[in-house]
């Protein structure tokens, strides 16, 4: 069994982190906030930088809110790139956060020159994926990169694509929260129309779930915002960042993504109503306020 290292060990990394240590692995393990006791009891070792973790590991995962983050890790004083050299043996950087494309490929030709393997691989699943083992991984590498993390990845995920070379996995990413933010708004608006109409938003999303508007975001989003359950799960600042990312490369590509570009206004108006930390199904608050009106849950 080769040595594993993991770093960011939040909401969605600890619980990924978990599996992989299930999975009959020796992890070492680093976070900015403290390595869980948890896994330290199941058999994760924690460790004092990034450093360290590349001086133990062969393969290393990273599981960040953004690229000056990863960047800091890899790069910073005690990061990653000052463990690399430990041994001559080639190692490989796994980096399973949503940055951008662009700084993803940067971050990979870097640690290319410095004569280790690379990989994007981010997730979509959120918290209930993580902690179930659900995810879905989109992965940018070579075929051999992939082949080497694959079993690795299938510990953590259900559904774990290649979609191409460095940077193509975040490219799938940003594509994803596009489809999710506009869902999640959507779903938002029709629970808001119904209850204002005068009909149970609970049976109408339990309807709704037996059609063609049926979906995970309906089913697990369309529930936090009947039953009023807005801790995080994925973090509103964090669906801002990955709308962020999506507009500034549409901008560099030429194109126009006007429906995206609405949603990120409404969540830009949920961190100026203090919610930078709820959960992303709480812009139905902010539709809320402007409707003057909020879902009731009769059954509750």
């Amino acid at each position: 069994m080769i040595n594993i290292g993991f770093i960011g060990l939040g909401i969605m990394g600890k619980p990924m982190a978990g599996h992989l240590i299930r999975g009959g692995y020796q992890l070492f393990l680093h976070s900015r906030s403290g390595v869980p006791e948890e896994l330290i009891k199941q058999g994760g070792k924690a460790c004092s930088s990034p450093r360290e973790v590349a001086q133990h590991a062969e393969i290393i995962f990273l599981m960040l809110p953004d690229a000056p983050d990863v960047e800091k890790v890899l790069f910073g004083d005690n990061g990653v790139v000052d463990g690399l050299d430990v041994n001559p043996a080639k190692k490989t950087i796994v980096d399973m956060s949503s940055i951008s494309p662009i700084e993803t490929k940067k971050f990979a030709i870097r640690i290319s020159q410095l004569g280790h393997d690379y990989a994007d691989a981010p997730v979509s699943g959120g918290d209930v994926g993580a902690k179930n083992a659900a995810l879905t991984i989109m992965v940018g590498a070579t075929i051999s990169v992939f082949e080497k993390i694959k079993p690795l990845l299938s510990l953590m995920g259900q559904t774990i694509t290649l979609i191409g070379a460095n940077g193509a996995g975040q490219i799938c990413k940003t594509a994803n929260q596009i489809v999710v933010a506009l869902t999640i708004e959507a779903v938002g608006e029709a629970l808001l129309f119904a209850s204002k109409a005068g009909a149970d938003p609970a049976k109408v999303r339990q309807a709704l779930m037996g059609g063609f508007a049926s979906s995970r975001v309906l089913e697990v989003h369309g529930n936090r915002m009947i039953k009023r359950l807005f801790d995080p799960g994925f973090r509103v600042e964090l669906q801002q960042k990955d709308l962020n990312i999506a507009l500034s490369c549409a901008s560099d590509l030429g194109i126009s993504l006007p429906n995206t570009a609405a949603t990120q206004s409404l969540y830009n108006a949920c961190i100026a109503h203090g919610g930078v930390t709820w959960d992303n199904s709480a812009i139905v608050r902010i539709l809320e306020k402007l409707a003057n009106y909020e879902i009731t849950d009769i059954n509750a």
